[in-house]
């Protein structure tokens, strides 16, 4: 008998794999900001329900998304100043996140999903011309 819960974390699975596959860059940057955004509010929740493995996972999979991903995709040659600073702000929320995850506290998570949302709004806010220019030296 097929588990439902198998079948459909499968199939979500799936459903991410072909929208990465499939996704511009800009679109891409889209979902490591939302994937860390998630992982974040999971920890939050992890946190009020005193459940630490999860709490340390999720808060792991966000510093991940945010170093490995996030700041991995920096040109910091051709990105310039703007580079270097978004560099740094994504150590600070790092730093953040780990002090979360060791104090077992939801204050510095927040901060950091404040500092995440403000700058995927900017993000998604940016208009075609400068996407296209964005991404013409890739």
């Amino acid at each position: 008998m097929l588990n439902r819960n198998t079948g459909v974390g499968a199939y979500q699975q799936v459903d991410l794999e072909t929208a990465v596959q499939t996704a511009d860059p800009h679109r891409l940057i889209l979902m490591l900001f939302d994937g860390a955004l998630m992982a974040i509010a999971q920890a939050e929740v992890a946190i009020e329900q005193r459940n630490i493995p999860q709490r340390a996972a999720a808060i792991n999979k966000a510093i991940a998304i945010v170093i490995e991903g996030l700041k991995a995709a920096l040109d910091l040659e051709a990105g310039g100043e703007l580079a270097d600073r978004l560099a740094a702000l994504y150590d600070y929320i790092a730093e953040r996140l780990t002090h979360a995850n060791a104090l077992n506290n939801a204050a510095p998570l927040k901060e950091a999903a404040n500092l995440l949302r403000t700058i995927r709004d900017a993000w998604a806010e940016m208009p075609e011309e400068a996407r296209k220019k964005t991404y013409a030296t890739s």
